[in-house]
This record gives C-alpha cells, sequence and structure tokens, in this order.
C-alpha cells in the first residue's frame, strides 16, 4: 500500500477524551476511530491487524478439528427465558430492542443458548458426538463504563467456541486441548511471556474456570502469580482451599496486575438440560449433552498487544500481526534518483509477497520518522539521496531499534 493512498491521516495529540493508552496510540495512528463510548470503528491499518489476530485464532481453533460458522446478533427472549439469563437482575448488561409488534429482542452477549437450541436439530446421537463449533461474531453488552479502549467495549468482536461431548471424561480432554491452543495463540500474537493461565471462579458452571491473564499495569484485574509453575490465581478466588486445591504456598504467590485477555468454562448441562439438548447413548438411554465454552475478543487482544509492547514513541507491532512486514520510507532530496529507487523498491518487494507500506508522500524526514515510530511496523527501511552515496539501504527493526546497512540482497533475505 502507498501511504499517499491511504485516507486516514497520524495525530500528533492525544485524544482528549481518551485515558487508555491503547486507545490513544491506535487513534492517534489511524487504526481505529472512536464513535461513541466502547464503541470503535477499525481503519484500513487496524483491520489489518484484526484480520492477522483472527486468522491466527482461526489456524488454532481449526487445529482442534472445531468448525466455524456464524449465528445472528439478534437473540430469541424465549431461550433466554428458559436459562433465566434474560430478566436484568440475572444479566445486566443486555441490549434489548423493541419490534413494532411490541415484542423485544436481545443483542447477543454471548450465545450458549442459541447454539444450544441449533444443535437439537443435529444432536440426536451418541454417533452425532462430539462437535465443536465457533465464530468470531460481534457482540453488544451494555456496560455502565467503558473506558479501557479496545479492552472494554460495548460493541466488540468475540470469538466464542463451544464444545458439545457425551461425558465429562470427554469434556476434560477437549478443555485441555484448548488450553493448550490458547497458549499457542497468546505466543504467537507476541503475549507467551507475559500470559499466566489463571484459577477463576466457575460462576453457575463449575467451582473453577480459567482464564488467561496478561500482566500489565492498565488491568483491571488482581491476581497471584507462580513464577515457577507459571500461572496464577484471580484475588477472586485466592483462599485456603484454591491454594490447597494447586498445591502451593501462599508465599510463592506475587500480586499482580493483569488484563483478561480469554477464558474458558465447563458449563456442564448448565444449558443442554433447560433447553433439552439430549443424545441417546449406546445403551439406548437418553442423556444430556456435555458443554463448553471458550472465549477470545480479538479487539481486546490487539488493545492489550499495544499497552503492553508499546514504547514513547508509539507502538511496537510483533511480525505476526503488523499491518505490513516493512515501512519503506523514501525521503525527498535534491533529484529523482531516490523516489525512482524507491519506486523500483517497492514493486520488487511486492512481487515476492512481502507486505509493505510506502511511504510516498511529500513530506519532511522528521515528520515520517515520527510517523513510522508511531505505526510501529517491524521494519523500516529509508531511500535517500544519503542512501544512494552509500549504495546501501538503512534498515532499523522498531523493537530493538537498532539500525544497519544492508543492500538489496540481504534485505529480501531477510523479509523473504
Amino acid at each position: 500500500m502507498r501511504q499517499s493512498q491511504l485516507f486516514t491521516k497520524t495525530r500528533k495529540e492525544d485524544p482528549k477524551d481518551e485515558v487508555a493508552k491503547n486507545a490513544k496510540l491506535l487513534i492517534r495512528g489511524g487504526f481505529i476511530n472512536k464513535e461513541l463510548a466502547g464503541v470503535y470503528s477499525y481503519l484500513p491499518l487496524g483491520l489489518r491487524v484484526l484480520n492477522k489476530i483472527n486468522n491466527i485464532i482461526r489456524e488454532e481453533m481449526n487445529g482442534l478439528g472445531a468448525v466455524e460458522l456464524e449465528l445472528t446478533a439478534l437473540q430469541n427472549p424465549e431461550l433466554y427465558e428458559k436459562t433465566n439469563r434474560w430478566a436484568e437482575e440475572a444479566v445486566d448488561v443486555w441490549f434489548k430492542t423493541n419490534l413494532k409488534s411490541g415484542s423485544q429482542l436481545g443483542l447477543g452477549f454471548t450465545h450458549e443458548e442459541a447454539i444450544t437450541e441449533l444443535m437439537k436439530d443435529h444432536v440426536s446421537s451418541y454417533k452425532d458426538l462430539p462437535v465443536y463449533a465457533y465464530q468470531i461474531q460481534t457482540k453488544f453488552r451494555n456496560e455502565e463504563r467503558a473506558k479501557s479502549g479496545l479492552m472494554r467495549g460495548r460493541e466488540f468482536l468475540m470469538k466464542d467456541l463451544y464444545s458439545f461431548n457425551d461425558s465429562e471424561e470427554s469434556l476434560n480432554d477437549f478443555y485441555d486441548q484448548v488450553k493448550g491452543a490458547y497458549e499457542r495463540i497468546y505466543e504467537r500474537v507476541g503475549l507467551g511471556d507475559l500470559t499466566y493461565i489463571t484459577f477463576a471462579s466457575g460462576g453457575s458452571f463449575s467451582k473453577f474456570s480459567h482464564e488467561f491473564q496478561t500482566l500489565s499495569e492498565a488491568g483491571e484485574d488482581t491476581i497471584y502469580v507462580c513464577e515457577e509453575k507459571k500461572f496464577a490465581i484471580n484475588k477472586e478466588v485466592l483462599d485456603e482451599e484454591t491454594l490447597k486445591e494447586v498445591g502451593i504456598a501462599r508465599e510463592n504467590l506475587v500480586e499482580k496486575k493483569a488484563i483478561e485477555v480469554g477464558n474458558i468454562f465447563k458449563l456442564g448441562t448448565r444449558f443442554s438440560e433447560p433447553l433439552g439438548l439430549t443424545f441417546t447413548d449406546e445403551n439406548g438411554e437418553k442423556r444430556p449433552v456435555v458443554m463448553g465454552s471458550y472465549g477470545i475478543g480479538p479487539g481486546r487482544l490487539m488493545g492489550t498487544v499495544v499497552e503492553t509492547l508499546s514504547d514513547e514513541k508509539g507502538i511496537v507491532w510483533p511480525k505476526s500481526i503488523a499491518p505490513f512486514d516493512l515501512h519503506l520510507v523514501w525521503i525527498p532530496g535534491e533529484g529523482d534518483l531516490a523516489a525512482e529507487l524507491a519506486d523500483k523498491l517497492y514493486d520488487g518487494l511486492t512481487e515476492e509477497g512481502i507486505e509493505v507500506f510506502y511511504d510516498d508522500q511529500v513530506t519532511s524526514a522528521g515528520e515520517k520518522f515520527a510517523n513510522a515510530d508511531l505505526l510501529g511496523l517491524p521494519y523500516r527501511v529509508i531511500v535517500s539521496d544519503k542512501t544512494l552515496k552509500e549504495g546501501k539501504f538503512e534498515l532499523t527493526e522498531r523493537a530493538t531499534r537498532e539500525t544497519r546497512w544492508v543492500d538489496e540482497e540481504e534485505l529480501f533475505a531477510l523479509l523473504k
């Protein structure tokens, strides 16, 4: 992409109505646009990042044998009444809308009820199980406070996976597989070293659930980390019983602030029983399907990367999710040779399948460098009158800020 073709512009100043670092930097860089509190649009650069995160998630979900679908945002109140989750006293984050007929619909904040009802048309025998289905779909939550940028929104994207098994043992096996897939996702997006699997409350579903928490002072959760075993306990469940359950002494835990970037639940028959999702087992007996649910917010992941990996100059994107591999920066000079070389290099790199963001705009070197630091692409290559004289390109790695001179062959080899 040529930067001159991009309609978005970077900003020098932070937006006045934002507190969270992720929102400030992403808005300044032109990755997202704030429509209203807790509601953000993804602009071209931001959408490229989001799509790469989604693709990593898809690869890991598909690797589990899960299949992708997309359910509706509009939800049937009758299903949620059967599970006692329609009333405001039970779920206080509903967005509800009135139809012209006078009846109500809900905007989905999650989809356990909807997918359980759907499975009644497709599961009747033990031979139909297991089923693992997921979606990456927009959710709506009427949050009282939306102040953390992409990390707490009223409209946001969620990957929600649902498992349907014939036994607790089968569910437990798949549950452990999902743990591994989640750990690989966080590793691949650049958060592996900072993210801990965390014991948390199972709510009305089970004794415990598991969260995935990324260490950050911007986090809303307090967790207690065991560095030796690479796991943590959420403050809400830290007691003697939990410590005994996980086999760790209190003095071996360190208090940290963290951002929840995923959670997994063993639902059991919490939804299958009230909604009538059953199967006939090998003995001809009807039994309720055993379920699990597993969530990750791709937008929240994107915000967490910015919160934890940025520096004082701007965003530092990991290579796996950066909108482009390389920021090619042309510095206007005395003649046309530098521009011609930059054009040629851009064409050559693009033909090799390397994703290049080409700053071909006629602006000052200082402005170009500041923009490049803010946008945070993994590599920056400068083409200028100075590099022409050297006969090489000036290459800077954003994460380390190391700069070196490379020829065209070295540059292509590095990026490929």
